[in-house]
């Protein structure tokens, strides 16, 4: 630690910190506009000015630029000075010339860092009455909207699109105050990540378009702290309502799981939520005819019979739903009777992934673990579209070893402007094996495309080039083993090596090479982590509870009489063959299916149950790393809607002679007490989240801003009244203003304010230190640690080299950000980000076939043909197609053989 003294007073600070955020992390208001904690220092803006002495004796002082000096030891400087003061103030004014006096109808008002910072530096009036400079706006597509007259030229955009995000169609053009940023024509913006403008921006230049669409004052929102729940890294977000609509969702800075960012998957996919089909009563079909508007009586009616026969019911579980959900079904049906609703290929794959992280002496990497990686190895995952926000921190993690070139000329590396200026270009080790091209492949020293097979084969050989004692990939051509062994001495002689996996590829060898690679880099002592990706944002969490795989339940349908089947937020359309789903669901005489959108299952079902989506319901989820993370329930849904859980809670009660324990369920608490209580890996989260009856000096945490207006307002049109707001029985968290107002625990902070900190900023309030873990700790607890004296062996099973088959391709699904998942395509703006169906062709093979892009052919999928037009792509292995379609074909169809016949050259 450094001791500096700030006006007159001393302080223990980083030394390794510049001033500004040293200021921050000791909570002193500092203004500040071009500086970001995830981006460093550009000194642009110039509003962070403070006065610094050279001594005690020093009585002049020199201005500086907070975000510029270097917190060293025994540094002096003053906030308070009154040249610093006024400097600042006039810096405020020189940005407010052209500013436009638009607050009222701006959409960034309320929560403006532009307003903040204003305020405090004292810059109450405005002298300036001449004319101001304006600009023509533009069309940046359905997530981003653009007001440029707004802008005060502190850089933040492009260094967030181009340096961090990696975009290139928004730049600035012009000179001196002539600046424009934006496209070079309209049209929307193409990198994944543009959402993060929306936060990065300080003022109302830059955003959300779908907020737009049903806006609402910031401070008017009803706010909880929540979980994306469109892929397998649970970036922890905060979601905003009123009027019962979901207005939008920002990020939750989690240092080990998000960070500062967000895809714009997780950003804009929210109004699955507000769909118009959204199923709001329950649906009963009797033998005759459907039960007309049925209530909940009705439904338990028609099911007490059935309940009472458990023996001849089985539950079917979700990895999209919550952890207590389905528990709650499995409890309801028995574990004999609960099957974890993936297929068979999928739930090894998990449970593989489970073990290695549970038995082996290497653990998972956080997010800031990755950014920090300075030698990585991915096996098998197109990262951009399986774990985007992974990929966003991969970016960050090729820049490390580099910056050792910063530490050697000693810029210190905050200092973002000179370290780019250093380092230039030059990238760290990144090795990327993947079965066609990837956004990685721009960042990666060496790329490899190839099948699933000759994958693994690499990374067994890397694995055997590192330690001996792994099997050897005894037919290694002589040009994978030089570059197996050129990856082996770049991760080996790496200070934080990285190795990355998952399940895209469907492959238990490249899983279990991935392994391999770790488990060898740990018996030299390197400080290696891994990092596997997984299918859904529950995957790991119902693989932790146990069940049967679909497969299995398909057979017991088949070859056992049973009466009802309950299927728990899954559409099984999308888990196996169309062909055995259907004979599936037409042998069950019952099948009752809870959701909260229309599926191809629920078409198919006799009975449907309303539930509540993550922005109605309270619930944890397990991410790709073992840490289980609580969502909370924002408001109150409409009409019959209701939790999972407690729907089959209800169910429970009919039970008859033999009363499940699921019945006398009365909480959220009651249930994760339950869990802990018969499943140990569970024990901690009983301490972990705050239960029901916590309170910070007996009061509950407030949903709502203290400046939330409107209450009575709102139901005007129903009563003159106010009426009592609903009680929550599940959470701390009170739907209402009303409450403390003190900081509440991270993992139920629904937003982040503080006095004279409006903007999403505020988080800094809430950090131990700037760009650190928030105080009280993480907002989550790892189920999943490593065995530290494990007596690992290692995996031996390598599997042959893939060999192309005579008119035959092997077909893989191509995952896709916007259109893949299930939930987010639902989303109006996310549908216009969603691309037509297409088949990825060898270019050579094509050309020798006379084949080009545009072309329709016919694919033959285990005797179903789709019709698609080919997309050549460069660098695919021969014998290998790849099928991008909406909804993307699964895992029970693909990947696997299939037929090309062309039906139209283009």
């Amino acid at each position: 630690m450094a001791t500096i003294f700030i006006d007159q007073h001393s302080y223990d600070v980083d030394p390794d910190n510049n001033l500004l955020a040293a200021c921050l992390t000791l909570g002193f208001n500092l203004p500040y506009f071009c500086w970001h904690p995830a981006m460093g220092s550009v000194g642009a803006c110039r509003q962070c000015a403070v006065k610094q002495f050279k001594d005690e004796k020093d009585q002049e002082g020199r201005l500086v630029m907070a975000c510029l000096t270097p917190a060293s030891e025994g540094i002096r400087i003053s906030i308070e000075d009154e040249e610093a003061q006024t400097f600042r103030s006039s810096v405020i004014e020189w940005l407010m010339l052209n500013h436009p006096h638009d607050c009222p109808v701006c959409d960034e008002g309320g929560e403006c860092h532009l307003q903040d910072m204003t305020v405090m530096t004292g810059h109450t009036t405005r002298r300036y009455r001449g004319t101001k400079r304006t600009y023509r706006n533009q069309d940046l597509g359905p997530f981003i909207f653009h007001e440029m007259n707004r802008c005060i030229q502190c850089y933040r955009c492009v260094r967030f699109y181009r340096d961090v995000a990696g975009g290139r169609d928004l730049n600035v053009f012009g000179s001196r105050d002539r600046l424009y940023f934006g496209r070079y024509e309209d049209g929307t913006l193409e990198n994944e990540f543009s959402g993060n403008l929306v936060e990065v921006c300080p003022t109302g230049v830059f955003t959300d378009n779908t907020l737009r669409q049903h806006y609402t004052r910031k401070w008017d929102l009803q706010m909880a702290p929540s979980i994306c729940p469109h892929c397998s890294l649970g970036c922890n977000t905060t979601t905003g309502e009123r009027q019962g609509i979901l207005r939008r969702i920002v990020n939750r800075f989690n240092v080990h799981v998000n960070g500062y960012f967000l895809c714009d998957r997780g950003r804009f996919g929210y109004e699955f939520v507000n769909h118009p089909q959204r199923m709001m009563r329950p649906f009963l079909q009797t033998r005759e005819s459907p039960v007309e508007q049925p209530t909940r009586e009705d439904m338990l009616q028609f099911l007490t019979p059935l309940i009472s026969r458990s023996e001849r019911m089985i539950g079917i579980g979700s990895p999209r739903a919550s952890l207590e959900s389905n528990f709650a079904l499995q409890t309801l049906v028995g574990q004999d009777n609960f099957f974890t609703g993936v297929s068979m290929k999928e739930s090894s794959l998990v449970s593989k992934i489970i073990h290695i992280l549970r038995e082996g002496p290497v653990a998972s990497a956080t997010i800031q673990q990755v950014e920090q990686a300075d030698a990585v190895l991915v096996l098998g995952e197109d990262l951009l579209h399986t774990a985007p926000r992974l990929f966003l921190a991969l970016r960050q993690s090729v820049r490390q070893q580099p910056m050792e070139l910063a530490d050697a000329l000693h810029i210190p590396r905050w200092h973002d402007a000179a370290v780019r200026e250093a380092i230039q270009d030059n990238t760290g080790p990144l090795y990327v094996a993947n079965l066609q091209r990837s956004d990685l492949d721009a960042l990666a020293t060496w790329s490899y495309h190839a099948h699933p097979d000759d994958m693994a084969r690499l990374g067994f050989a890397v694995a055997h080039a590192l330690d001996s004692n792994v099997p050897p990939v005894t037919d290694c051509s002589s040009s994978l083993f030089a570059r197996a062994q050129e990856i082996a001495t770049a991760l080996c002689t790496a200070k934080h090596p990285l190795i990355i996996s998952g399940t895209s590829s469907m492959s238990m060898a490249v899983i279990e090479s991935a392994a391999n690679i770790a488990w060898a880099l740990h018996q030299q002592d390197c400080d290696v982590n891994l990092c596997f990706t997984v299918p859904e944002c529950n995957s790991v969490g119902v693989a932790l509870l146990g069940g049967h795989d679909l497969e299995k339940a398909f057979h017991l349908v088949k070859h056992n009489t049973i009466d009802t089947v309950l299927i728990l937020e899954n559409d099984l359309y999308r888990r196996a063959d169309p062909a055995n789903v259907d004979q599936f669901l037409m042998t069950v005489p019952n099948v009752f299916v809870f959701d909260h959108l229309p599926t191809p299952t629920t078409a198919k079902a006799h009975g449907i149950f309303p539930v509540s989506t993550f922005a109605e319901s309270t619930g944890t989820l397990v991410n790709n790393e073992g840490r289980a993370q609580r969502y909370y329930q924002t408001y109150v849904p409409q009409e019959d809607i209701q939790a999972s859980w407690e729907w089959v809670r209800d169910l429970a009660k009919i039970h008859g002679d033999h009363p499940s324990p699921v019945g006398e369920w009365l909480t959220l608490d009651d249930v994760l007490r339950t869990l802990a209580e018969t499943h140990d890996v569970f024990q901690s989260l009983v301490h972990e989240f705050p239960s029901s009856h916590f309170r910070i000096h007996e009061q509950k945490i407030p949903r709502a801003p203290h400046r939330y207006s409107g209450r009575t307002a709102v139901d005007s049109d129903l009563t003159i009244h106010e009426p009592m707001p609903p009680q929550d029985a599940n959470s701390p968290l009170a739907f209402s203003m009303e409450g403390t107002s003190l900081q509440p625990p991270p993992s139920v902070n629904p937003f982040f304010w503080s006095p004279g900190w409006n903007s999403i900023q505020a988080v800094n309030k809430f950090q131990s230190e700037v760009g650190g873990s928030l105080r009280e700790g993480p907002a989550g607890v790892r189920l999943l640690t490593t065995t530290a004296n494990s007596e690992m062996t290692f995996f031996e099973h390598i599997p042959s080299e893939f060999e192309p088959r005579e008119n035959q391709w092997w077909i893989f699904s191509i995952s896709q950000i916007f259109g893949s998942e299930e939930l987010s395509i639902k989303s109006p703006a996310m549908a216009e980000r969603q691309s037509s169906s297409y088949l990825t062709f060898n270019a050579d093979e094509a050309e020798r076939r006379a084949l080009k892009t545009g072309d329709l052919v016919q694919l033959v999928l285990q005797d179903v043909t789709y019709t698609v037009p080919i997309k050549l792509e460069t660098g695919l292995p021969n014998g290998i197609a790849g099928l991008a379609c909406v909804p993307p074909l699964t895992n029970g169809v693909l990947p696997g053989w299939g037929l090309l016949k062309v039906v139209k050259h283009g």
